[in-house]
């Protein structure tokens, strides 16, 4: 799968790699990537090729829930990149001066948390303002889920079973009757565990991450392009990925959560995504 993942990419990039936007560059097993300097922090992006996948559960999916369906596929014409970590504390106080985080006695290396959705978005409107040419945004949640199953269409993107040598979660509230496991009772370093195909790490577990849809309770009439669901009146938007405090069922790639745009907890972070705004 790293390998078709390589090919695709090298006959998509030619002629747009590197962008004007990146201040370091390079390729890996995992694919390529593109980053940026803030205050000489390295934020690093990976490349999501395009291509299509299945979102939401079947129905027989353990512990699943009715709002992951119906399952529909979402076909992604380009590309586009996603930061390699959640957002860390570190970079946030850089951009903002501030660290709002809970866990901020832990280290820099550790996410970012108690941000809100509009949190979220002015620190991206301030990090735009840093880095010319960058556009970054938070991701769709079309976006997000193809990015965290890399091609995989398991409950998890290592599988179908879930331990806390794998993620970061209570591990007394385990996955489909599961062993229980160790419940850290805080949030660990972004790059604490092992990257999924795409060079991703912890796209579960650890802290809620921020997505730019609107909720609705199901996914009818939703984007079939990978574009953010914006449709709607509810203030609620999404977030996903699940959180050191969730049980097992909240990591898995389908599940999804919202909160309040105004309000951040200190289970709730951030992934940055950029490009394409266009679809067609």
């Amino acid at each position: 799968m790293k390998r078709d993942h390589q090919l695709e990419i090298r006959s998509v990039l030619p002629d747009i790699f590197p962008e004007n936007w990146a201040h370091s560059y390079g390729q890996d097993h995992y694919g390529i990537w593109q980053g940026i300097y803030v205050n000489s922090i390295d934020v690093r992006f990976r490349w999501i090729p395009p291509g299509e996948f299945m979102m939401g559960s079947l129905r027989d999916e353990p512990e699943r829930n009715d709002d992951e369906g119906p399952l529909h596929r979402v076909a992604f014409r380009k590309g586009f990149w996603l930061a390699d970590t959640a957002c860390t504390q570190e970079v946030w106080q850089a951009v903002t001066g501030k660290n709002p985080s809970r866990f901020k006695e832990e280290g820099p290396e550790y996410p970012v948390e108690n941000v809100s959705w509009n949190d979220a978005n002015a620190f991206i409107d301030r990090l735009n303002s840093l880095v010319s040419g960058l556009g970054a945004r938070l991701p769709s949640e079309a976006e997000w889920e193809y990015a965290c199953r890399a091609g995989t269409d398991t409950p998890f993107w290592f599988g179908r079973e879930l331990t806390p040598d794998k993620a970061n979660y209570d591990g007394t509230r385990p996955y489909n009757k599961g062993p229980k496991g160790e419940y850290r009772e805080k949030t660990v370093p972004v790059k604490f565990f092992e990257q999924n195909p795409w060079g991703l790490y912890q796209m579960h577990g650890n802290v809620w991450e921020w997505c730019q849809d609107r909720w609705h309770g199901n996914y009818n009439g939703a984007p079939d392009d990978g574009s953010a669901w914006e449709d709607g009146d509810t203030n609620s938007r999404v977030c996903r990925g699940g959180s050191w405090f969730y049980g097992g069922r909240g990591l898995r790639s389908a599940y999804r959560n919202y909160g309040h745009h105004g309000i951040g907890s200190d289970s709730y972070g951030l992934r940055l995504a950029r490009g394409p705004q266009d679809r067609s």
